[in-house]
């Protein structure tokens, strides 16, 4: 499926400005400022001014989210974002209710306590962060995520993502059947989306501390409705690097 951008001439825009050069600015602002977060249930809050909220929202970390403090701007983070600011860019440091700053391995132990599956769709999110991909919830759609090529402003996303895990156990319970499988596939068409899951293979290596998310390995998989139109030889061989499928049905 090609990229739908949403008007004439965005495409070029996203060029001029590509979305890993937005990060690295966002990334180097919170550094230059030591930025803090407030841990807060199932998410991390963060204080901003104009210019923070501005990267934040074109690099789309969080969303901003509404009080009644009319001098304050705050910006409120799902634990994916959070975690990928604190461990992989190292650019944010979260503070918990006790009013300590929490190490990485304290935030991963709380996350993965409010989210059992936390440590695969952690690593899926990474993966794709890293790819350059802008990653927003994708639960309006029964997914985990959507995977858009730049910001949401200037094209729809493409993909919608399954985070899966490798293997018989309960943190893979969907697309165990068919029927599973033909009304995602169904839905996703609907909204103009390909499928995309990423399995994450743990090689035994557990969960126990983040640093166990280098052992973790991924494959992507797209699955898409079989169209008798296109010709059987109508394929193309996939690049270097991760492994990838395509399943059509």
């Amino acid at each position: 499926m090609m990229p739908r951008w949403k008007g004439k001439g965005l495409q070029a825009k996203a060029n001029a400005d590509p979305m890993s050069k937005i990060v690295s600015q966002l990334q180097s602002s919170l550094i230059q400022f030591e930025t803090r977060g407030l841990l807060s249930s199932c998410s991390v809050l963060v204080e901003v001014d104009a210019e923070l909220a501005d990267l934040l929202n074109r690099s789309c970390f969080g969303r901003p989210r509404i009080t009644a403090q009319e001098d304050k701007q705050w910006f409120q983070l799902d634990m994916e974002e959070a975690f990928y600011l604190c461990f992989s860019l190292k650019c944010l440091k979260v503070i918990g209710e006790d009013g300590s700053i929490k190490s990485n391995e304290e935030l991963w132990d709380y996350f993965k306590s409010k989210k059992l599956v936390f440590p695969v769709s952690y690593k899926v999110y990474s993966h794709l962060r890293h790819k350059n991909w802008v990653v927003r919830s994708g639960l309006q759609y029964g997914v985990d995520f959507v995977a858009y090529r730049h910001h949401p402003a200037l094209v729809h996303s493409e993909y919608a993502v399954l985070a899966l895990s490798e293997g018989d156990n309960d943190l893979n319970g969907r697309l165990r059947v068919w029927s599973d499988v033909h009304c995602t596939v169904r839905l996703c068409g609907s909204v103009a989306k390909t499928l995309l899951t990423v399995i994450v293979n743990s090689n035994n290596q557990g969960a126990n501390s983040p640093s166990c998310l280098e052992h973790y390995t991924v494959e992507e998989r797209t699955i898409t409705r079989w169209n008798p139109e296109r010709s059987r030889e109508d394929q193309t061989s996939p690049k270097n690097g991760t492994k990838k499928g395509v399943t059509r049905f």
